[in-house]
């Protein structure tokens, strides 16, 4: 019951877009019309018609070039979601329209309120003043009424002023999203190492849900009003935000670095632009010769036209599509997008480096005044700068489809060249650490399986390695570590088709179709996640990411279908995913939640098949520490809750400083020792393969039952102290087969 009174009450409060205009009056509003003829003898590069039901007259505002001359019939048809529903003609000189009857030749401006009959207002049903987004176009074809041929056609979408693009929701959305992933660092720094990598895992699955949902704005395809807005909601994790004066600041920049910023906005009450609602590539070719480049007001050859979305007609009007589309909504010139994204990513990193650094100096100081255990957080302040690493690693994740997308769509824009530059610093730098990194993890996952025949063994047993470089590897089960290359990999290309492919909208969805089937067949197939619950969670993203993809195949009109499927398919793409985003949200939430009012909050979560928290350091939180527990302290080298020294992910290619001290230290050497009763003879090997982990102690009894292993220097009665002491240590015969071999699908 509660589940369904919290997931009604997120989805009013998105389909309430309405309610901060309910007490306005209502209207019916159009601010541009489009050509709809090839060789249309009428357009406007000014169109502004505000029609009031409750005075019953619409206010015109036009701009108009007329190459028409002689007396015209405007033959009207008024349809809602693809559906025609009203169809009328209408003689300007019945109705004493100056300047239309007849048509003369030339620059016509008008600018007059005109009557509205009660017949034609009846007609318009109620839904259509307060239904958000809607989608409703007037098409104007102009007859000459002695020969009836059309000499122009004209359209006009209507808006009713309500819209799902509310800046309320994208601040609760980010909120949330931040929040999660807060929790999910507290609570690793508390020591439930199990419930906060499924909160971080399942924080980090939201907000590539919220990503995947503003990549499908950033399209260059035809997407319905309501689809449009939808995807605006989610435009602030691209890092596409709105700051008056960040956006002076950038254009200031721009002209300083020899580039010539767009003036689209400072034009907007004297030229009208077009939210484009077609594809380009399927407009007739005559076509091509009305547009040239116009975001910087700079003729170009046509040829240029398709490296930028601002496009002006021959009329004057403007046309955004695609990127620009998004830009235009937002309020941001078009030139300004990439700065936008790349300064908010910046100081979202900053920002961050703070906050971590702030609560590393409050930690120490609540420790020494008293506020705050002594245990509380040790692991964080012992190693808060490893930490930091590890979280500045994520973020360069989490910043990696918005960083792609702006950068190699700025090489099409070259808004200037230091901005081309900064594009070329950051795809290079970002897509080279993450992949480095990513082949880190290979690397010590690697050398886990040649030693210990088990990946999780070395990749979660030392808290170093583990807060380096975990984002890459911990929400995926051990034996899936290298899930990450693919990952990166579907990131890139679904930039590449969003950045190269604006002026091809059919190349744009039948690219996010491969991708996203692609993806879902490997999430279905591989199942890579830590678990069934978050596999199943990230499974039904990626369904919904490919179903979302053939509703972006049909937008494009490959099939030719009629407007009507577009407006029915618009519908529902917008509440599907309004539901399917509500759903994530109640489940990452209450999950979060929960963890909070647990006194064990890893007792929540199923211990993974890979046997990763058998690897991970015992808590000093839990209460009853074991026998086992010592052991497996023991095991890893534990002292003081965190071990300096120890560098499971030292290798020739490490670019860590802290790790070229520690192979250039010689105190850190050890001198290996022969295997003893020869372990190793099998394998014609007289050194043992070097292994970062001590595994003289093992955490369980090879043999099931609850007897104690035997002790690894003596008789059975040796105490584990024992352990800690510097003797070499002694390697299991091959016919004692290791307990890390078990588990995760290793046994053979």
């Amino acid at each position: 019951m509660w589940f369904s009174t919290l997931r009604s009450i997120l989805l009013v409060s998105w389909l309430s877009a309405l309610l901060p205009g309910a007490a306005a009056e209502p209207m019916l509003v159009s601010n541009s019309l489009n050509t709809c003829q090839e060789d249309s003898m009428f357009t406007a590069s000014l169109f502004q018609v505000v029609y009031t039901p409750n005075n019953n007259t619409a206010f015109l505002n036009i701009v108009a070039t007329s190459s028409v001359e002689g007396n015209v019939q405007f033959d009207i048809a008024i349809s809602a979601y693809g559906y025609t529903i009203i169809k009328t003609t209408v003689n300007p000189c019945e109705i004493g329209l100056a300047g239309l009857c007849p048509m003369t030749a030339g620059k016509i401006p008008l600018k007059f309120n005109l009557p509205v009959g009660d017949t034609a207002a009846s007609q318009i049903p109620g839904i259509a003043y307060t239904f958000p987004d809607l989608d409703a176009t007037v098409r104007v074809f102009l007859n000459m009424t002695d020969t009836g041929k059309s000499v122009a056609c004209v359209e006009a979408d209507i808006s009713n002023g309500k819209t799902v693009d509310l800046l309320a929701v994208k601040w609760v959305l980010a909120i949330i999203a931040g929040l999660v992933l807060c929790s999910s660092a507290i609570i690793n720094g508390l020591g439930h190492s199990n419930a906060a990598a499924h909160i971080a895992s399942g924080a980090l699955s939201l907000f590539s849900f919220f990503q995947s949902q503003a990549m499908l704005g950033l399209t260059a395809i035809h997407l319905p009003p309501v689809v449009q807005s939808w995807t605006q909601d989610f435009q602030w994790s691209m890092g596409i935000i709105n700051v008056d004066f960040m956006q002076d600041i950038f254009t200031w920049y721009q002209r300083a670095t020899g580039g010539t910023p767009s003036t689209i906005f400072d034009s907007l009450t004297t030229v009208s632009v077009q939210v484009e609602k077609r594809a380009l590539d399927v407009l007739p070719e005559a076509a091509g010769n009305l547009y040239r480049r116009g975001a910087a007001l700079v003729p170009r050859a046509v040829g240029s036209l398709m490296k930028r979305g601002n496009v002006m007609t021959g009329s004057g009007s403007y046309i955004v599509y695609g990127i620009q589309r998004v830009a235009f909504r937002a309020g941001i010139e078009t030139t300004n997008l990439f700065m936008t994204g790349l300064i908010f990513f910046c100081l979202f990193v900053i920002i961050t480096i703070g906050a971590v650094a702030a609560f590393k100096g409050f930690c120490e100081l609540a420790v020494k005044q008293g506020w705050m255990k002594g245990d509380t957080f040790l692991e964080f302040r012992n190693g808060w700068l490893t930490v930091l690493k590890g979280i500045l690693f994520r973020l360069t994740l989490i910043g990696y489809p918005q960083m792609a997308i702006l950068c190699l769509w700025e090489f099409t824009q070259v808004d200037s060249p230091a901005e081309v530059v900064l594009a070329v610093f950051f795809i290079v730098g970002m897509t080279i650490t993450l992949g480095w990194a990513a082949s880190k993890v290979i690397r010590i996952a690697r050398r886990s399986v040649a030693m210990h025949r088990n990946p999780a063994y070395i990749l979660f047993s030392d808290p170093q390695a583990l807060n380096k470089w975990g984002f890459l590897y911990v929400q995926f089960r051990a034996s899936a570590y290298y899930f990450i290359i693919p990952v990166l990999g579907y990131t890139l290309v679904k930039a590449m088709f969003i950045a190269f492919a604006q002026p091809s909208s059919t190349a744009q969805a039948v690219g996010f179709l491969l991708i996203e089937a692609g993806a879902l067949i490997a999430a279905s197939v591989l199942r890579p996640w830590m678990d069934k619950s978050t596999n199943s969670f990230n499974i039904a993203i990626c369904a919904v990411n490919f179903i979302n993809a053939i509703f972006l195949l049909i937008f494009s009109d490959v099939f030719n279908q009629p407007p009507l499927v577009n407006g029915v398919i618009g519908l529902i793409l917008f509440f599907l995913n309004a539901i399917f985003a509500t759903v994530l949200l109640i489940m990452v939430i209450v999950s979060t939640a929960l963890v909070f009012y647990r006194k064990n909050p890893d007792g929540r979560y199923q211990f993974m098949a890979d046997d990763r928290t058998s690897f991970m350091k015992s808590q000093s939180q839990l209460t009853g520490t074991t026998e086992l527990d010592a052991l497996a302290a023991t095991a890893r080298g534990d002292k003081a809750g965190y071990k300096q020294g120890l560098d499971l992910d030292d290798d020739n290619e490490s670019i860590s400083s802290a790790s070229m001290r520690r192979r250039t230290d010689t105190s850190n050497l050890t001198i290996p020792t022969a295997a003893p009763n020869g372990a190793y003879a099998r394998n014609n090997n007289t050194n043992p393969p070097h292994s970062p982990v001590d595994p003289s102690v093992p955490l369980f009894p090879a043999t099931g039952g609850p007897q104690r292993a035997p002790s690894p220097y003596g008789g059975p009665s040796a105490p584990p102290s024992r352990a800690q002491n510097d003797s070499p240590p002694s390697y299991r015969a091959q016919n004692n087969a290791s307990p890390w071999q078990r588990g995760a699908g290793y046994d053979h």
